[in-house]
Order: C-alpha cells, then sequence, then structure tokens
C-alpha cells in the first residue's frame, strides 16, 4: 500500500503540535470538542473503539456488535491496522503501556 503525504503541509503539522502540547485527557477532550463537531468526535471514537477491538482478535461481527461500525469500515481500519503507517500500533502500544488516566 503506498502511502499519500499530500496531507501532510503546515496547517496539519500546526494541529498534530498543538495536540501534542496537551497533557491530560480533559484537556484533549475541551480541545477537541472546540476542534470538531460531535459526529467527528464520535466518528473517531468509533475507529479508535475498532482498533483496539481488532487488536484483541474479535471477529468483524463482533466488533460491529460491540461499535456499531459497519464491517465495511472495520475492513478499511483494519487494512490500515495491518499496512498503514504504524500509527494505530504505536499508540496501541502506549496506550498499553500507560495506566488509565480516567
Amino acid at each position: 500500500m503506498t502511502v499519500d503525504r499530500s496531507w501532510r503541509n503546515q496547517d496539519t503539522r500546526a494541529l498534530f503540535s498543538a495536540v501534542l502540547t496537551l497533557e491530560t485527557v480533559d484537556e484533549a477532550a475541551i480541545f477537541f470538542r472546540d476542534l470538531c463537531t460531535r459526529k467527528e468526535i464520535s466518528d473517531l471514537s468509533q475507529r479508535w473503539a475498532v482498533v483496539r477491538q481488532l487488536d484483541r482478535g474479535l471477529s468483524y461481527r463482533q466488533i460491529s456488535e460491540i461499535t456499531g461500525a459497519a464491517t465495511a469500515t472495520i475492513t478499511r481500519i483494519n487494512q490500515w491496522l495491518r499496512h498503514g503507517t504504524g500509527g494505530y500500533r504505536l499508540a496501541l502500544s502506549r496506550v498499553k503501556t500507560t495506566p488509565d488516566t480516567e
């Protein structure tokens, strides 16, 4: 899978830099609530939930029942999990080694 990097520009770099300044889950929550619509936050959260369930080894059917995501969405997310840039795997490894902050 060839990764398209055309989306990486000065604005995306500034966004990612801003995210990296956030120190707590509460800070992230208020930043993302200002940045995104509720639907966008819901969609992002659902994708992250799918990634976590795929990492647990659940079937697409089980993941769909748990998250409400369509199997086509789960398939796309799994493709990025398996053949993407490694961002999902990096975050999963760090979440697993970090105590729950909620």
